[in-house]
């Protein structure tokens, strides 16, 4: 430390420079904070701010519509249901229109499950986010049960096998007297002694 109050090789202002220079930086941000207030709802360049987006209307927030978007996979190939691609990719231009088809289906007074046939038929079985569960799909929904439980009850034998044969192979303990002669465990004793702890 220096005679004026200055730490040599650790810092190169004192305390109260330090603190007032941080009070400086806060009062710049207060005074780009009041600026950028007078311009709130301002965009400065809107193709920077990413494609324009829809007004919200009620069959966007609908729970049915929700849950029967949730059943229909995206045609992006983003793996994702329509519902989830249109509320977490923003950048998805697939999303929106298969959202205002399932809309515009519903409006024109169609049920949930004619709206999937509608898709099944214009996409294919790739458009269900699971495969109907009859005929050969079936095996989709019984192989990986029936495999897991195979496969644990294999496991358990094996482990069974395996800890049956370690109890078999361990030597069995006596009480036996050790081969060492008295003068021996003797000299045993002391080095033993002579070890810390």
């Amino acid at each position: 430390m220096t005679s004026d109050g200055r730490m040599v090789g650790r810092a190169d202002c004192t305390r109260r420079e330090f603190f007032g220079a941080i009070a400086g930086v806060a009062g710049f941000l207060s005074q780009t904070v009041q600026q950028s207030d007078s311009q709130t709802g301002q965009v400065y360049d809107p193709a920077r701010a990413g494609r324009s987006q829809t007004p919200i209307t009620a069959a966007d927030n609908d729970k049915s519509v929700q849950g029967l978007e949730k059943k229909l996979r995206c045609s992006c190939g983003c793996g994702l249901d329509v519902y989830t691609c249109r509320t977490t990719d923003f950048t998805c231009t697939y999303s929106p229109a298969l959202h205002k088809e399932v809309v515009g289906m519903l409006g024109n007074g169609k049920t949930p499950q004619e709206v999937i046939d509608a898709f099944v038929a214009q996409y294919g079985q790739v458009a269900l986010m699971s495969p109907p569960r009859r005929g050969f799909n079936l095996l989709g929904y019984i192989v990986p049960g029936i495999a897991v439980t195979v496969a644990a009850a294999v496991l358990f034998v094996v482990l069974l096998r395996w800890t049956r044969q370690a109890r078999a192979a361990a030597p069995v303990l006596t009480t036996a007297p050790p081969d060492a002669t008295p003068a021996e465990l003797e000299r045993l004793q002391r080095e033993l002694d002579k070890l810390p702890g």
